[in-house]
């Protein structure tokens, strides 16, 4: 998960690594554009130097901390929440929506226009909706999603990324919060014996060619909303866990919801992502593959009530209802 200068209010980076500098240059790290005089973490994925082996030195504290994201969810050990409740998108079918698409030399992400917000599922106020962007591997032959299920790892993920209303968009108070960030994470899976499926992310990924290069970006054209991109997700049935940003400074801000059924999309568009994109700005440099961050330490995780627990409860609360009814 990422953030994006698009959305900073009166961020400024100093040289002092007191708590508002160590956020101040973490959100120059996660916007590549943006002008800091102290850019002091050179974080990456491909190289040794920078991977994420490295992260828990060159970008303490928070990286080197004890609520890290990604986990492996593991379903078994979830326990029941009866507050997970459903959630109230509002904005997701707005096809005008999507602003634009980047290349950030690190993912591809695509920056919402204002009014998208979430709210219900047990968060503690409605969220503004900021951007998604993606984590994948090296096409459908080596998975690349952040979190896995059981220890299975899915091709790709998608992240919505949304803050507080309260912050007004200042993702600077954001991360300063351990609940300022609400993250959703989509995991995608390979949508066998088909091609240019869906017809959203078809869409979405004509756009690619257009960003092949660090630091490029179009103008999404209204045709495609959120709901299209995530259709087929029962978007009441998630896994709830708290963790962090899931790149330097790796913040522990987030409060993180995976959705357990996947969007389904054709390989020959999973793929595009790692064959089309560059991390820097020439056809020389490196493409952009395995773009993801390593399993941490696990995490407490919640999920809603079962069926088959609700269903228990039912019939234990007509056996009393009778037992009552006896005397």
């Amino acid at each position: 998960m990422r953030l994006d200068s698009r959305y900073l209010r009166g961020n400024t980076c100093t040289a002092k690594m007191n708590l508002l500098a160590v956020v101040a240059v973490a959100l120059c790290a996660f916007a590549p554009s943006a002008h800091c005089a102290s850019e002091t973490i050179a974080w990456c994925y491909h190289e040794p130097s920078c991977n994420d082996s490295t992260w828990s030195t060159i970008a303490a504290p928070y990286c080197n901390g004890t609520r890290q994201s990604p986990i492996d969810i593991v379903s078994a050990r979830a326990t029941e929440n009866e507050n997970l409740t459903d959630f109230t998108f509002k904005g997701f079918n707005n096809t005008n929506g999507l602003d634009y698409i980047k290349n950030t030399g690190k993912t591809v992400k695509v920056v919402f226009t204002e009014g998208i917000q979430i709210s219900g599922g047990d968060l503690s106020e409605s969220y503004d909706s900021l951007q998604f962007h993606l984590h994948w591997g090296n096409g459908t032959s080596t998975p690349g999603s952040e979190h896995t299920v059981d220890g299975k790892r899915y091709p790709m993920e998608l992240h919505i990324v949304n803050s507080k209303s309260s912050f007004k968009r200042n993702t600077t108070l954001a991360v300063a919060d351990s609940e300022g960030l609400a993250a959703l994470g989509f995991l995608i899976e390979e949508l066998p014996d088909t091609t240019d499926q869906p017809g959203s992310w078809k869409t979405l990924t004509s756009f690619l060619s257009k960003i092949s290069f660090s630091d490029q970006n179009a103008t999404i054209t209204a045709g495609i909303s959120l709901d299209d991109l995530i259709t087929g997700v029962n978007r009441s049935s998630y896994y709830r866990y708290h963790g962090s940003l899931t790149t330097p400074t790796c913040n522990e801000a987030v409060v993180w919801t995976v959705f357990k059924e996947p969007i389904k999309v054709s390989k020959n568009l999973i793929d595009l992502f790692s064959t089309m994109l560059h991390i820097n700005n020439t056809n020389t440099s490196p493409l952009m593959v395995n773009v993801f961050r390593g399993i941490q330490p696990p995490q407490p995780v919640s999920t809603q009530r079962s069926s088959s627990t609700k269903f228990g409860y039912s019939l234990a609360l007509m056996g009393l209802g009778l037992l009552v009814g006896r005397y």
